[in-house]
């Protein structure tokens, strides 16, 4: 009885984790919409949102703040629970999706782009800023060059039977390899192609619409289900690949579609929104530290957790300095990092103690 009752409390508690993160994602969203140059009261944001009131409160809400909010739940999200399939499959627990290069490879797609293509320009009406000119063109060679890298690593690792760590180690190199190729096409660009590539690579939600939103949502709700599919091949993969095989896992097809996936998340997301770092990292360790390996609820919870940390992010980058909203990638890394170092003294510490 006493094990029944212990198992009962540790559901309790994985499953009221979940509601509060849940929760944090309603107050943090409405937070977020009511953050803007435009001063707003929250009646005026309420009214907007169900599409009646003044032109400008609906201007702002429903077509600059609205997309922009849901962009940081989905891609949020997306990259969290990328994160914790790769820290699984490939058995690394500081694996996440740039560490397949795909943030690099995303990189040189759109620098190739702007660069070679032109897509990137200078504007100077009534001031001088940086537009991109033909943002579709930019975001669809990132992607590509995004799914060119992963394809290239799942290859050679089918091909040559990779064990996972040296997946890990093909997905730096290949990195190094794109970055490599970036800071060639820099070289011969001119100062405004230049700025203009570099402008690219800050994530920015703000260039979120809603036929952005959409894609991200259908391509990260398809990946979840497969991974909330084979949420008991993962426990099982947690303990090994020899237990897993022997438990009828076939660990090599789920560690190649785990992959693909993960890395298709993230390619969409950052030929999007630009490079967003650290939430691919930071949101699994902590829900691991929370709900343990049980994914029927770590999953989830990395999901929604995700959400949470670039909506905080994004809030704040719009907050620190009035009327400027810094780029949400360097405050991710910027409230990541020590976060994450955190984690690991502590765990270093407990693992002396042991």
């Amino acid at each position: 009885m006493s094990f029944v009752h212990a198992y009962k409390q540790r559901r309790l508690r994985k499953l009221v984790a979940l509601i509060v993160l849940i929760a944090l994602c309603l107050l943090l969203s409405v937070c977020s919409i009511l953050v803007g140059a435009s001063d707003l009261s929250f009646g005026e944001v309420v009214l907007a949102i169900f599409g009646v009131g003044e032109k400008n409160a609906l201007l702002a809400v429903r077509n600059i703040r609205l997309p922009r909010v849901i962009a940081a739940l989905v891609a949020g999200g997306g990259l969290a629970i990328s994160g914790l399939v790769m820290q699984n499959v490939l058995k690394n627990p500081v694996a996440s999706p740039s560490t397949l290069g795909v943030g690099n490879a995303a990189v040189f797609g759109a620098n190739f782009a702007i660069v070679a293509l032109g897509a990137g320009a200078f504007h100077s009406t009534h001031g001088n800023w940086l537009t991109i000119e033909n943002p579709y063109l930019v975001s669809a060679f990132a992607f590509f060059s995004s799914l060119l890298c992963v394809g290239m690593i799942l290859l050679l690792s089918s091909i040559k039977k990779f064990p996972p760590s040296t997946v890990v180690l093909a997905g730096v190199a290949m990195g190094s390899i794109f970055q490599a190729a970036t800071t060639i096409i820099q070289y011969f660009a001119d100062d405004m192609q230049v700025a203009s590539a570099v402008y690219w690579t800050f994530g920015d939600l703000s260039r979120a619409t809603y036929r952005e939103d959409l894609i991200m949502a259908i391509v990260v709700g398809v990946s979840f289900l497969y991974f909330y599919w084979k949420r008991w091949d993962y426990a099982a993969m947690t303990n090994g690949g020899t237990l897993a095989k022997t438990l009828g896992v076939r660990t090599g097809r789920v560690t190649v579609l785990s992959l693909f996936l993960a890395s298709l998340i993230t390619a969409v997301c950052v030929s999007f929104l630009g490079i967003i770092g650290f939430v691919g990292l930071i949101a699994p360790q902590i829900m691991r530290k929370i709900v343990g390996d049980d994914h029927r609820f770590l999953l989830p919870c990395s999901f929604f957790c995700g959400a949470v940390v670039l909506l905080v992010s994004d809030t704040v980058g719009r907050l620190v300095i009035a009327g400027t909203a810094l780029p949400v990638g360097a405050v991710t890394s910027l409230l990541g990092g020590p976060l994450f170092l955190y984690l690991l003294l502590k765990e270093k510490r407990h693992a002396a103690i042991d």
